[in-house]
This record gives structure tokens, C-alpha cells and sequence, in this order.
């Protein structure tokens, strides 16, 4: 029981205090930004741990559409312009750039012939695979079965460049993770208000007498009224109360006036600049009264400034191989209109 400041003058006597209960859930902590600014990579004396949680990206992968838009957009540009090689295919080179998109590195693992020449190329999930304590060497460590020491020496990866640490990269879109999450809490939280009734919340202020046993009974009303939800209800009961002695009052009304377009269109724009994907080529419709230019136009500028210097990223597999195994295809001109 919770004592609530007082609702009137019934609620200054002391045989009559106010009687109050409300059902929530408690707030989880998984979201905090500070799980997300280690610095450091520990290790167990066999391999290093990722600075940030590999599980935690993959899940925040389809947090919100524009931010898995964002990310596939990246990888469908640079598939498309990929070129493959006897030791590298397409298939392969698909999940090595979504992995590097989506975690910030990548790792691929040379399988050798009979005679130790290079056979070809296979993708290493990075979720599961970490760098070894000893250079050269990483481990295939899934969780659930016993981890798996790669042959030495067979592993090369790929990785976005953090200011902390250089064992393994970050995603650049770590600063938007926290809008991301919060579009989708918004999503989320409007769906609840909806599952729930959308006006079913209320606080049911009593000051009237009644009979022993009533308060209890309509308690249990109460409670049983509703599926769980954002919106909980609210019981209190003043013994003695004056005028009025039950009073209906709407807190359900507060879902219309959450801001929730604002909060997804901000939280949407800090995905985006995150990302540097501009609006268009996404899908978003431009607000009224504004123009977004030809998407041709977009995708010409998107290319040159985002996707070419992934692809120079990427081609330093090659120095590692000592083979040009990653190739692209030079990108067609428009002609002018």
C-alpha cells in the first residue's frame, strides 16, 4: 500500500486515510547507454571478448524499419557491384559485408587444398567468432556447444576502425542506437495502449461509504478488467468522503498526446544521419510542402560518398590474401540530360 498526498479534506483525517494501489513492471536496465562504452576487450586467456555485445547488435538489427533499411541498402549496393573470384563468391561475400555492416567487423576463413594451397574462401560467422589472445589465431565459440579453435593462421577479417581498442571494430551507427531503441519503444508503447483498450486506463476516486467487503470486491474488478498494458488502473478509497463521493478520472488520454509522430520522426532522422542514407532512397515520403530531388540523384551522391569507401575497406582483404580476391565493378555514368 502506497499513501498518496491528500485528494481533499476527507483525506486529513487520521481514521480515514486514503487507500491506494496500482500494478506496474519495472523498468529493465538491458538498455542503458553505458553497456554500450566499454572500452576494452577482457579476454579468458584463449581469446578477446568484443567491446560491445554482438548479441545486442544482431537483436537491434530490425529495431525499427529505417535502421535495418539503412544497413540493407549498403549491402544490396555493394553485392550488386561485387565481382566474383574463383576463390570468392558472391553468397559469401553477401553475409561477409552484412556482418561487417551490422557489427563493425567481419572475418573471413581460407579452406586450403591438399597440396595447402588456397581453395577458396568461406564466411566465419562474426557473432560467434573471436581473435585469439595469440596472434593468428580465433576461436568459433556459438555458446551452446564447445568452442572451436580455427586452424592458425586460417582466419583474415575486416573491421571498422574504433578510438578505443583495435581488436575488433564498432558500427558507425552507434550513436543512433539509443533513438532506434526509442522508436521502438514508441511503437511498441502505442500497440500496448491499443491491446489494452486504448481507453480503458482511469483512476476511480471513491469517498462515499459503503458496505464492509465493497472495496475489496471492486478491487478485484478492477484488476480483472483488463489484459496487461501500458495503462494500469488506478483504485482509491477516502472513507467519509464528501459530494461526489466517486469520481472517474481519464489517464488514458495521455497516448494522445505523446508526441508519437514527433518521437518516430526525430528518432527516424537520427537513424538516418547515423547511416547517411538519405530519405528517398528508403522510402520516406517528404513532409508537405518539401521536395527531396531525383532519387537518381540521391543514389549517385549516396554511392560515391558511402559505398566507395566501404569498398576501399574491403579490398584490403586482398593485401591480407596476397590475391585479389574482392573485386567491383566500376560504376555505370548516367548520361546527362
Amino acid at each position: 500500500m502506497n499513501q498518496l498526498p491528500a485528494f481533499g479534506a476527507a483525506a486529513t483525517r487520521a481514521d480515514a486515510p486514503i487507500e491506494a494501489f496500482t500494478f506496474g513492471e519495472p523498468e529493465a536496465v538491458h538498455s542503458r547507454r553505458e553497456l554500450l562504452d566499454m572500452a576494452e576487450c577482457w579476454h579468458n586467456g584463449r581469446w578477446y571478448e568484443p567491446p560491445i555485445s554482438v548479441d545486442g547488435l544482431a537483436r537491434a538489427f530490425r529495431v525499427s524499419p529505417h535502421h535495418s533499411s539503412a544497413m540493407i541498402l549498403k549491402r544490396n549496393l555493394l553485392v550488386a557491384s561485387f565481382v566474383p573470384s574463383p576463390w570468392l563468391s558472391r553468397a559469401t561475400f553477401e553475409k561477409l559485408v552484412q556482418d561487417y555492416i551490422v557489427f563493425g567487423f567481419a572475418f573471413l576463413e581460407r579452406r586450403r587444398n591438399l597440396l595447402g594451397g588456397l581453395l577458396r574462401l568461406d564466411h566465419a560467422l562474426a557473432k560467434f567468432t573471436r581473435v585469439g589472445v595469440v596472434p593468428g589465431t580465433a576461436w568459433y565459440v556459438p555458446g551452446h556447444v564447445p568452442e572451436v579453435e580455427f586452424a592458425p593462421g586460417s582466419i583474415v577479417r575486416v573491421m571498422q576502425p574504433d578510438v578505443n581498442q583495435e581488436i575488433y571494430g564498432v558500427p558507425e551507427y552507434l550513436s543512433a542506437l539509443q533513438s532506434a531503441l526509442l522508436n521502438e519503444a514508441a511503437t511498441l508503447f502505442r500497440r500496448r495502449y491499443y491491446l489494452n483498450g486504448s481507453h480503458a486506463g482511469f483512476i476511480l476516486y471513491a469517498t462515499g461509504q459503503f458496505a464492509e467487503g465493497d472495496t475489496d470486491k471492486m478491487r478485484e474488478a478492477l484488476k480483472a478488467s483488463k489484459g496487461p498494458g501500458n495503462f494500469r488502473n488506478l483504485f482509491v478509497h477516502a472513507p467519509d468522503g464528501k459530494e461526489h463521493g466517486m469520481k472517474i478520472l481519464p489517464i488514458a488520454e495521455v497516448g494522445a498526446k505523446d508526441e508519437f509522430l514527433g518521437i518516430k520522426n526525430v528518432t527516424r532522422d537520427d537513424v538516418l544521419a547515423a547511416h547517411r542514407v538519405p530519405h528517398q532512397l528508403i522510402g520516406v515520403v517528404p513532409a508537405s510542402g518539401t521536395v527531396s530531388g531525383k532519387p537518381s540523384d540521391a543514389v549517385d551522391m549516396f554511392f560515391e560518398l558511402e559505398i566507395l569507401p566501404i569498398q576501399a575497406r574491403l579490398l584490403d582483404l586482398n593485401d591480407q590474401l596476397g590475391i585479389e580476391a574482392v573485386a567491383f565493378a566500376p560504376r555505370p555514368v548516367a548520361p546527362a540530360t
